[in-house]
């Protein structure tokens, strides 16, 4: 397994849902702690390493901490766990999987059940709803679930093993979405050692319950540009050719607009020479039905040049995704390319969208 591999894997292994990313915090600072790089942190946990220069300028690069998840509301008298989300389940794509519940002193294995198929009536069969799911940890009574230390507001996680598939560039694993943002960040401020801006980069916590860590975050940091890096759907897969136009293996993607951001003109600009002179092939998508951290960022302080990076991904909010390798590669050299180019003229014409 290479370092980039091994990367991803020790990222999405990392367990940490909306509102408990503790642990991914703990992680960025022990990688930046391995390049010698000082980081900063705000009171949610949002974390970045700085890289500081004489410049008046500075550049944020965000990933997310955190991954979708649950967490534990009540334990029935039978024993068995009820929840509630942390982040967009959609219910058809939880039923029969495996998570890991938190507790304070260990992890706990669990599967989600319901009623079996055979035992509903063919109109509740095409019905799936939270509220009639719980989590089995294979007790045999309230008491029991008690004494394995479970209890109301622990975190619950999707379980799913990282692996390499027929094709070793494609990766399987939970929490592409977004620890392919927290790896690239990490990444490129190992490669970066010597920016003409400051260089902020690291990731926020909360991204999946309304992108709240990136407005603190923001105003920690109060960039002169920014660029959020995430994963966006995929289209080839059947059925998925109209609502997508990003390609796995073909590159990076530019996100044009979703929800809330549309993509700094100048800025997008800005990144797309940069991917030319370096032969980096990009793709280009938007989202109608979602966001990133891009949009809270470009509203904070006085306004914030900011275009939302990301790469393809297969079955995101879901136990397992899928990942290409060349995809994260090409991701790493076009965001150390895009710092590296920037020095105060650049950054200067890109808020004047004069560049």
């Amino acid at each position: 397994m290479d370092e980039q591999v091994n990367l991803l894997k020790t990222m999405t292994d990392t367990n940490a849902p909306s509102g408990f990313e503790l642990p991914m915090t703990q992680l960025m600072q022990s990688l930046f702690d391995t390049i010698n790089v000082e980081a900063v942190r705000d009171n949610t946990g949002s974390i970045f390493g700085v890289r500081k220069t004489h410049s008046k300028h500075s550049i944020m690069l965000l990933g997310h901490l955190d991954e979708i998840g649950f967490m534990v509301t009540e334990i029935t008298k039978q024993g068995f766990i009820k929840f509630t989300n942390l982040g967009y389940w959609s219910p058809i794509v939880m039923t029969s999987q495996k998570v890991t519940i938190h507790t304070k002193d260990r992890n706990i294995r669990g599967v989600i059940g319901g009623k079996p198929p055979h035992v509903l009536s063919a109109e509740d069969r095409n019905k799936v709803s939270l509220d009639n799911m719980f989590i089995d940890i294979g007790t045999a009574s309230y008491e029991e679930t008690i004494a394995s230390g479970i209890k109301v507001g622990d975190c619950i996680t999707p379980y799913s093993e990282f692996e390499e598939m027929e094709n070793p560039n494609y990766l399987l694993a939970k929490a592409f979405d977004n620890r392919f943002g927290c790896a690239l960040a990490y990444e490129v401020a190992k490669n970066v050692t010597n920016p003409k801006i400051n260089l902020y980069s690291g990731a926020v916590t909360q991204e999946e319950t309304m992108s709240r860590g990136a407005k603190t975050a923001a105003n920690l940091v109060n960039p002169s540009l920014a660029i959020a890096m995430d994963v966006c759907f995929c289209s080839l897969t059947p059925s998925m050719e109209n609502e997508s136009n990003a390609k796995m293996g073909e590159g990076p993607v530019i996100i044009l607009s979703d929800a809330w951001n549309i993509a700094h003109v100048s800025l997008k600009q800005y990144i797309i020479d940069i991917a030319k002179e370096n032969d980096i092939n990009i793709q280009f998508d938007h989202i109608t039905g979602g966001y990133t951290d891009a949009g809270h960022v470009a509203q904070s302080n006085l306004g914030v040049p900011t275009v939302s990076i990301a790469v393809p991904t297969r079955y995101i909010h879901s136990n397992v995704s899928m990942m290409h390798k060349g995809d994260y590669d090409n991701a790493v050299k076009l965001m150390t390319a895009v710092v590296e180019g920037l020095d105060d003229s650049v950054v200067e014409k890109i808020i004047e969208q004069n560049y």
